[in-house]
């Protein structure tokens, strides 16, 4: 990977869009740290504790959220506007034939995504709003007092607003990288959303280093390798394929004969990507945003309790239905993804065939079967990733608590989701190097 980006850096266009690229970034993470107006946050914004959809969104952002900057939405609405498009996609027939009309097709999908994003981001700004006026958090009058008629919504119009706005200039930055820098412009945003958070990641484990205890001198290694271990698990992951063999059959044309060779067609391993465990995760933080509103004297003794406990994310229930949920939403997005059918029939109308496999029917009901077994695998392997963290921090509350540790056991800040995104965008953005690359380096029949 260095030796890749050492080499894209001697090509001088390829520099530009480089240098474009961190240019962008730079706008993020500068407008990540500006605060909204009329907002009073000292320190952070506080998400609480555990599994939350407050804490997923400050993950995501980059720590953007829990300061209540200008960035503070971050891509979360155009990533889930591009999931909603997609299974949209797939219900109305409408949004289905656009996808199959082609670049004009994508383009109208496009700038639907853009109304929808900006529509996701009105309504986020508008919940982030009131939790931050009912946790007072914004600004009051000189004597002490919260705004009242028309100062207050002007305040609220200003905070919504500016929010919003972040929410649009950052899809703006996103597809600016997409057009003239290198990589997809929405993952390498995500991408440095996550990365921000490494430098808090350090601190923790050095603070956990200063405590002096024996335990965590060996803990804290130990993490190290394992992240290094975690990160070489997701690029095999993300490079595992199954190869179906493909036969095509020889055809005269005229007086050339056509076909005849043999190719493979690729499925990956893991369909899906990180979007089955970003679908669970979200499903599981909306009991614990629940919790947050409720106070605990209503729920406390009773059967809610026992509910809202099995849904934080250091209990051993969670992590099982964090795990059923992951398998669940990999067969989902691998049916709505995949259609063997007409995978089969393009192979047949390309007079192609796998070999020992009759066409039709037959085909199809192969690359079913093919895609199912795959499907199971990667959800497999992506749980033991997503699981990881979860079950160390477990395991690690079992082993500390009862040497004395009141404070609890140690837990790791940066999830196997984040690892996830942050190989799969690394790797993608290589890829394109080493194709762009290979263009201007190719020699053609005229050399």
């Amino acid at each position: 990977m260095i030796k890749t980006i050492i080499n894209a850096w001697k090509v001088p266009e390829i520099r530009k869009k480089l240098l474009f690229t961190a240019f962008i970034i730079l706008v993020f993470r500068i407008g990540s740290v500006i605060p909204v107006p009329f907002l009073n946050i000292v320190d952070e914004i506080d998400v609480g504790k555990g599994n939350t959809i407050l804490t997923y969104l400050s993950l995501m952002t980059g720590s953007a959220f829990t300061y209540g900057t200008i960035f503070a939405m971050s891509i979360t609405p155009y990533i889930n506007a591009s999931i909603i498009m997609q299974l949209l996609a797939v219900a109305i027939p409408a949004l289905e034939r656009l996808q199959k009309e082609g670049e004009e097709g994508r383009k109208k999908i496009a700038s639907i995504t853009r109304f929808v994003t900006v529509a996701l981001g009105l309504l986020q700004s508008l919940a982030y709003f009131f939790y931050l006026r009912a946790n007072d958090y914004l600004m009051t009058a000189s004597d002490g007092s919260a705004f009242t008629g028309f100062d207050a919504v002007f305040q609220a119009i200003v905070i919504i607003v500016v929010l919003t706005a972040g929410t649009a200039v950052i899809m703006w930055l996103g597809e600016q990288i997409t057009i003239s820098g290198i990589g997809n412009g929405i993952s390498i945003i995500l991408f440095a959303g996550i990365v921000s958070r490494f430098p808090t990641l350090i601190k923790q484990l050095f603070q956990y280093l200063d405590t002096g205890r024996l335990v965590y001198r060996i803990l804290v290694p130990v993490v190290c390798v394992i992240f290094v271990l975690m990160i070489a698990y997701i690029v095999f992951l993300d490079n595992a394929e199954r190869r179906l063999p493909i036969s095509y059959a020889k055809r005269v044309v005229g007086r050339k004969q056509m076909g005849g060779q043999s190719t493979h067609m690729p499925i990956k391993v893991n369909m899906s990507g990180v979007l089955p465990v970003i679908f669970a995760s979200s499903i599981l933080s909306l009991p614990g945003t629940v919790q947050m509103f409720l106070s605990s004297d209503k729920y406390e003794g009773t059967f809610w309790e026992g509910f809202f406990n099995a849904f934080q994310s250091d209990s051993w229930w969670y992590a099982l239905m964090y795990f059923l949920l992951i398998i669940f939403f990999a067969y989902f997005y691998s049916t709505i993804q995949y259609n063997p059918i007409e995978m089969a029939n393009n192979l047949r109308k390309n007079n192609g065939a796998i070999p020992g496999i009759r066409p039709g029917r037959p085909t199809s009901d192969y690359i079913l079967r093919v895609i199912s077994r795959l499907t199971l695998i990667g959800a497999l392997m992506l749980s033991v990733i997503a699981l990881f963290p979860i079950v160390y921090s477990l395991i690690c509350d079992m082993a500390i608590q009862p040497l004395g540790d009141s404070d609890g056991g140690m837990t790791i800040s940066l999830g196997g989701t984040s690892l996830i995104i942050m190989c799969g965008v690394a790797l993608e953005t290589v890829r394109q190097l080493e194709s762009q690359m290979m263009m201007r380096h190719y020699k053609g029949f005229l050399d």
